[in-house]
């Protein structure tokens, strides 16, 4: 059973339109979430070699972002990827911001993809609070332009079929979130790989069971969130993120400040 009760009013008496069919070009423009012109951005960018491609970069990048901002279960969406990484914490949305803030700085335009998840997506991490999590969870999965193509962040790493051939799946279980099972196996959305997250070599992460609605492209995450709203309504995530901002995925609270 999930909660409909912590959802916005907006969103709960309703789905949202499904997307129009109108291409979405991305950007490279700083929002107020994706705040790459900030120094503890452009730090970040000044770590990365220049001499790599692009795709070299971002995955340099996802690799210090993985191992230096703690995953948390924070729920404010709009924070920006400069706090985020003054924090050295973030959800598994806020690390996939800072990722594309830095793709912006480096000239990758970027774009996301707005997915409406199942809440019951989320039960193995909240086992003994399934009635407080929100029925469905708005996640932005971003895009970036590649040699001419958008690229998910599912297939930074490679191919659904190079990603595949991997090891292991992905359980959605202690400290490993999205944003770290991207950088080694397969994660789907569109049921194009008929295959569970159970692990094992050659494993397929296919969520598509748990997507309820398939928003369509928006320019920024900013653009996303101001449409549709954040997943918790204000009250919620104000009463939720003070402890939710510090509980470590797979653990207890991060003790960082």
């Amino acid at each position: 059973m999930t909660s409909r009760l912590l959802m916005p009013c907006r969103r709960a008496g309703g789905d949202p339109v499904a997307p129009g069919t109108e291409p979405v070009p991305g950007s490279t423009h700083p929002t107020p979430i994706l705040d790459w012109t900030h120094p503890n951005v452009t730090a970040l960018v000044e770590r990365i070699p220049t001499e790599d491609t692009a795709r070299d970069s971002l995955r340099v990048a996802h690799g210090i972002i993985a191992r230096e901002v703690r995953p948390v279960y924070s729920v404010d969406d709009l924070r920006s990827t400069s706090r985020t990484l003054a924090l050295r914490r973030g959800s598994c949305s806020q690390r996939m911001a800072v990722l594309e803030a830095v793709a912006r700085a480096i000239a990758v335009p970027t774009r996301v993809r707005g997915l409406l998840v199942d809440g019951v997506f989320w039960y193995p991490r909240f086992p003994r609070l399934k009635p407080l999590v929100p029925e469905r969870v708005l996640l932005a999965w971003p895009e970036f332009l590649l040699d001419g193509d958008w690229v998910p962040i599912a297939e930074l790493f490679g191919s659904p079929d190079e990603m595949s051939a991997a090891s292991g799946g992905f359980t959605n279980k202690g400290g490993e979130t999205l944003f770290d099972a991207v950088a080694r196996t397969a994660v789907d959305w569109d049921g194009h790989a008929a295959a569970s997250c159970d692990g094992g070599p050659g494993a397929v992460c296919d969520l598509s069971d748990h997507l309820r609605l398939d928003l369509g492209h928006f320019t920024s995450r900013d653009e996303l969130f101001a449409r549709h709203g954040q997943t918790l309504c204000l009250p919620a995530r104000t009463l939720a993120e003070p402890v939710l901002g510090r509980w470590a995925a797979g653990g207890r609270a991060a003790r960082t400040a």
